[in-house]
Parts: structure tokens; C-alpha cells; sequence
């Protein structure tokens, strides 16, 4: 699929510091292989090729993991040299980015979406964001997306209690790249509080799934991903 891939990877992962201290976070490992590994074969599955990893605390670990990668997949590294959030990481990968739409998702969580069907989706919808959006099961630490019957998305409310049933924004989005120009260059920002609340204006999509997110931002988390995904954690996506 000709559709670029920028995976934000760059975060501290604090939380998770006390069981995976010596890594940045989507290099948690997750049997015999890192997670961000898992992650890209979830993306490869659906045919897309070309992935830009979004680094920044430890960010030479992604580094020297992908730097022999070979095969069907092109790894390019977007580093920032101090932390820029969510969607800055996206603007300083600018200069790599191809495609139009491109696909944007979270290094630390992973969600079985049907891929195909939501390029299919976006591309029939003609907006500019497109997000993957699943019923939420921890009502504590998950912003609400606040959807129309239509599947247009008319609002957010952060982290405030939301009710389970609701929907969750699974880190999962397609962007048209005039997005970019609503991302300040050089400047720390965040997808979800600073972009996604101006973007409504300009069609804005909900795409739901009926699949869980799993996310590995604390020990906890990372033990339930780690019993739920090991299967598929036998061969290193670097060297396939």
C-alpha cells in the first residue's frame, strides 16, 4: 500500500521505568522481540512498506535495531533533538513524509484494526483526519471522542471520566498532509490538545472498531500486551 507510516516513538515512558529502564519504550520487549517490531508487522500485514519512526529519548536503541533492516520495508529514523510531543514529532518528520494521505499511530499501543478498510474509509469520506476510535475500557485514563451518527467527529474531552461504552481514541490516524501546515514548525505541541480541536471545522472522521487497544504505558499494561501478543513475537522484523 502507498501510504507512509510515521510511528511516534519518541516518549519517555516514565511510568514504565520500573520494569523497562535500560530502553525507550516501544522497545519494550514482548517475548523475543521488541514491541515496535510487532507493531510494524501489524502495518505490514496490511501491505504498507515505508515507515518513519518518530525518535527521541533513547532513540539510538531504534536506531541501531532498524539500521540492517532488509527485506519489503524501507525504515527511515525522524529524530528530534529535544521533546517536540505528538504532533511536533509529526511536523519535524515533514521532509520525509511522501504521500498524501499519510498514516500517523502511537509507538506504545497497538490495535487490530482493519487497516484496508479504513484508507478505504478516509478516502470516501474526504476530510482531512481520519481516527480509529474503539469503545473504551478504562474510563480513568482515556479522552473521550465525541461522535455524531453520521461518524463525524464533533468533539474531545480529555481524560475526564469517560464513561465506559464510550469512544477512545485508539492512536490509530490518516491525515491529509495539509495538516502539516497547522502544526507549528520547531515547536513542542500535541496531536490531541493543541491540532485535533482546530482540525473539527475541516471534516473530521470517526472510524470505530470493535477490537481492543492495547497499550504498554505502565507495568501493568505492558504485563497484558505481553500475554496477549507473545505469540506473534517469533521472527525480528529488522532482519526479515
Amino acid at each position: 500500500m502507498d501510504i507512509d507510516v510515521v510511528i511516534l516513538c519518541g516518549g519517555m515512558g516514565s511510568r514504565l521505568r520500573p520494569v523497562v529502564a535500560d530502553r525507550p519504550k516501544p522497545m519494550a520487549p514482548i517475548g523475543q522481540r521488541p514491541f515496535l517490531d510487532l507493531l510494524i508487522d501489524q502495518f505490514r500485514r496490511f501491505g504498507f512498506r515505508r515507515f518513519v519512526l518518530c525518535t527521541g529519548y533513547m532513540s539510538e536503541a531504534i536506531e541501531s535495531h532498524y539500521a540492517d533492516s532488509t527485506g519489503d520495508i524501507e525504515v527511515t529514523i525522524s529524530h528530534e533533538s529535544q521533546p517536540l510531543g505528538t504532533a511536533g514529532a509529526v511536523k519535524n518528520a515533514e521532509r520525509y513524509i511522501r504521500t498524501d494521505p499519510f498514516l500517523v499511530a502511537n509507538g506504545d499501543s497497538f490495535c487490530q484494526a482493519d487497516l484496508v478498510a479504513f484508507v478505504r474509509f478516509h478516502r470516501a469520506r474526504n476530510g482531512v483526519l481520519s481516527m480509529v476510535v474503539t469503545p473504551s475500557q478504562d474510563p480513568e485514563d482515556y479522552g473521550t471522542v465525541i461522535v455524531d451518527a453520521s461518524q463525524r467527529i464533533t468533539g474531545f474531552q480529555e481524560k475526564a471520566g469517560t464513561k465506559p461504552g464510550g469512544w477512545i481514541n485508539a492512536g490509530i490516524y490518516l491525515f491529509s498532509k495539509q495538516v502539516l501546515s497547522a502544526i507549528p514548525a520547531g515547536a513542542k505541541s500535541s496531536l490531541e490538545c493543541d491540532i485535533f480541536p482546530k482540525l473539527l471545522p475541516v471534516h473530521c472522521n470517526a472510524f470505530p472498531v470493535q477490537v481492543p487497544v492495547l497499550d504498554i504505558g505502565t507495568p501493568q499494561r505492558l504485563a497484558v500486551a505481553r500475554s496477549s501478543l507473545t505469540a506473534n513475537s517469533q521472527s525480528p522484523t529488522a532482519n526479515s
